[in-house]
């Protein structure tokens, strides 16, 4: 009796160790946390404007969602725990150096950065220009703080972790992941200041999408990015310095001075239709084009519209601007500063835009 206690007791040990063999070794996902709506904290469920974006802690953001532990292995690391307004280039730069030495351990299947929408786009294309790795760089953000009745960050944090630990996103450069949609850095951005839907990926559509049973990609971006892209931040601790003018009716010509006296180093024009920049101010460029070469700012043509190409035209050669094609102006600035840093020839920076 107690030979046949031990047979059995023997084999329900050989079953539950080959239970625990059959099982999965999870991925390893690293995330950042840099604050924003998604770490947001309000004095009452229903506070959803009337917050303060980054009071929760990364390892408090990431213990509050456990089924994070079903899906893969977790580790996280702080940069910052602020609204997405009051990140900076100093940021930007500290998170493409720790996310390309993290990326280097083939143990780690992808990042996951958690974010302020306010700014996510161009954290994300930023990313997307200076990450040298084909490993999925996904960030994440929320429209409604952590302590909202329908906070929308725990489910976005999963799909999030799900799409960088999916092998399917290998290659697609930085994401952007909200609302069970994929975007790509490139082209994402954000189209209202309150809904849960609130990013759009203008002309081109979403990479894909998140559901229960998968993650599924439909497209992949063909732009330059991310491991095949030529910029490299690794020895940098700053970035040269350009602006954003933006266009409307009759608008104030000291302001290109302006920049110019504070020593931009290039300037994006945020033009009405497809770029196009008033008579007034292509008058006030004179002077910019008076100056040497290697102090002149060099000149981006972008539009305020949303949606659409920005191409190079007769009409704007005599300034050497730079055709931003469906860049929008506060991306448009991001691709100049990185192109600025290699060089001030607008036509090699011209080939830049159009490649990337």
């Amino acid at each position: 009796m107690g030979r046949m206690l031990s047979i059995a007791v023997g084999f329900v040990c050989f079953l539950g160790g080959a239970a625990s063999a059959a099982e999965p070794v999870l991925p390893t996902v690293k995330i950042f946390t840099t604050g924003g709506t998604i770490a947001g904290s309000g004095a009452s469920g229903t506070d959803m404007t009337n917050y303060k974006p980054g009071a929760i802690s990364g390892d408090q953001l990431v213990a509050s969602v456990p089924q994070l532990k079903q899906i893969a292995h977790t580790p996280v690391e702080q940069i910052a725990n602020v609204g997405s307004y009051d990140l900076t280039v100093t940021h930007w730069l500290a998170l493409a150096r720790k996310i390309n030495e993290t990326l280097k351990d083939p143990a780690v299947s992808g990042a996951v950065i958690t974010h302020g929408t306010n700014t996510i786009e161009e954290t994300a294309y930023f990313l997307g220009l200076t990450v040298k790795s084909d490993k999925p760089v996904v960030l994440v953000g929320a429209m409604r703080p952590a302590t909202a009745i329908s906070a929308d960050g725990p489910l976005n944090l999963i799909n999030a972790v799900r799409v960088a630990a999916s092998p399917e996103a290998r290659g697609k450069g930085a994401m952007v992941v909200l609302n069970d949609e994929i975007s790509a850095a490139r082209d994402v951005t954000k189209e209202h200041t309150m809904r849960v839907e609130a990013f759009r990926p203008t002309d081109f559509g979403y990479l894909g999408q998140i559901d229960e049973d998968r993650v599924v990609f439909y497209r992949s971006p063909t732009r330059r990015h991310t491991a095949a892209s030529e910029f490299d931040v690794s020895k940098l601790d700053k970035l040269p310095v350009v602006d954003i003018l933006y266009a409307y009716v009759q608008p104030s010509l000291g302001l290109v001075d302006a920049l110019v006296k504070g020593g931009t180093q290039g300037i994006v024009f945020a033009g009405t239709g497809a770029g196009d920049i008033s008579t007034p101010e292509r008058g006030a460029l004179k002077n910019v084009l008076a100056m040497k070469p290697d102090v002149r700012p060099v000149l981006v043509r972008s539009s305020r519209v949303g949606n659409g190409r920005v191409v190079a035209t007769k009409d704007y050669e005599p300034f050497n601007m730079v055709a931003a094609d469906t860049l929008n102006p506060q991306k448009a600035r991001i691709l100049l500063m990185l192109a600025l840093t290699k060089t001030r020839d607008p036509k090699e920076i011209q080939r830049m835009f159009s490649e990337y």
